[in-house]
């Protein structure tokens, strides 16, 4: 039986890199494995679907699925905690959890394979990692294989023609809000790392490391670039504010980010469960539509878990008022 924990996982995995930094965080021991073709048959042996991170316990178990993962350890070693102690604080970062898993994937994914230089700089470096042993000659079929596979199935995170421009412009606004709440911060909730911070991180930071999206974070996120850098290896470095000097710079993302993904699931979830094959929803005056398929319905059962989070802690009125005027309330109700 091994003594830490093994958590297999590929750099260019959002949810990879948020599990390692969560665990880096929490001070629970680990190895960090790549997958790859030395290590694919051990890592088999945990992973139930074919997808990263999978994390082997000391006991011999495996973990999958990043924000039950993270749940489960925190579980088991508390503290340091990464949720905030009032219930509204915890409940909007565990919002917050969810919008970097469902909506940041969106903006992460769609710059990784929307261009063509992006395309070659993701699947050279997703091969490089998968056959470290080999040459570059050797490599070079599966990295345009990964290419043209990837850039055709930029669609799953409902990326297309119609809606792209929303995708770049919440992206961009999305960061220009983060960096001013980051300026003179640690973290999203103050001087530690929330569970806010993990799922936003893990799309963000690997954004940042894209050609298209990593000029643009530069650019845009001066303090946003510091954050990415302080969550490789996060620690404490205060305590967890207040509403009070957080809703500022906070409500202003939970208004203008956080809203819209909420629209988006409320309407992806009426579409699965009517049976609809097409998704079409307004988004402040501008038309997303999209086919519906495999991953739509995880996003489905993922709003269905954030609101039985919320029916738990409804009658908190201080997050009731702050859900209410980001204009979040109704899709969580």
């Amino acid at each position: 039986m091994s003594e830490s924990y093994r958590i297999f996982g590929a750099e260019l995995s959002p949810y990879s890199v948020k599990t390692r930094s969560y665990f880096r965080y929490k001070g629970v021991a680990h190895q960090w494995v790549e997958r790859n073709a030395n290590t694919m048959a051990e890592y088999q042996k945990y992973a139930r679907l074919p997808i990263v991170p999978a994390v082997a316990t000391p006991e011999g178990d495996g973990l999958q699925d990043s924000t039950p993962i993270l749940e489960t350890i925190e579980a088991k070693f508390p503290e340091p905690s990464v949720h905030p102690s009032p219930v509204a604080l915890r409940f909007l970062s565990e919002l917050l959890e969810e919008f970097g898993d469902e909506w940041g994937n969106k903006w992460m994914f769609h710059y990784r394979w929307a261009r063509d230089v992006d395309q070659r700089s993701a699947a050279q470096r997703l091969v490089a990692a998968m056959l470290p042993d080999a040459s570059e000659e050797e490599r070079a079929p599966m990295t345009e294989q990964i290419r043209t596979r990837m850039a055709g199935r930029i669609g799953v995170v409902g990326s297309n023609e119609q809606t792209a421009p929303i995708i770049e412009s919440s992206f961009a606004h999305g960061l220009d809000l983060l960096d001013k709440h980051l300026g003179g911060r640690a973290y999203l909730f103050g001087g530690r790392p929330a569970f806010a911070d993990f799922g936003l991180w893990g799309q963000i930071y690997n954004a940042w490391t894209d050609p298209t999206a990593g000029a643009l974070v530069r650019e845009r996120g001066p303090a946003v670039c510091a954050w990415i850098e302080r969550m490789l290896d996060p620690s404490a470095e205060g305590d967890f504010e207040s509403w009070e000097t957080l809703a500022p710079t906070l409500e202003p993302f939970l208004r203008d980010e956080v809203r819209l993904f909420l629209a988006w699931s409320a309407a992806n979830a009426e579409a699965i469960e009517n049976g609809a094959d097409q998704l079409t929803v307004d988004l402040d005056g501008r038309t997303w539509s999209q086919t519906v398929g495999g991953p739509q319905k995880y996003h489905a059962k993922s709003l269905k878990e954030i609101r039985r989070k919320y029916a738990a802690v409804h009658g908190d009125p201080e997050l009731r008022t702050i859900l209410e005027k980001a204009g979040c309330l109704p899709y969580l109700t």
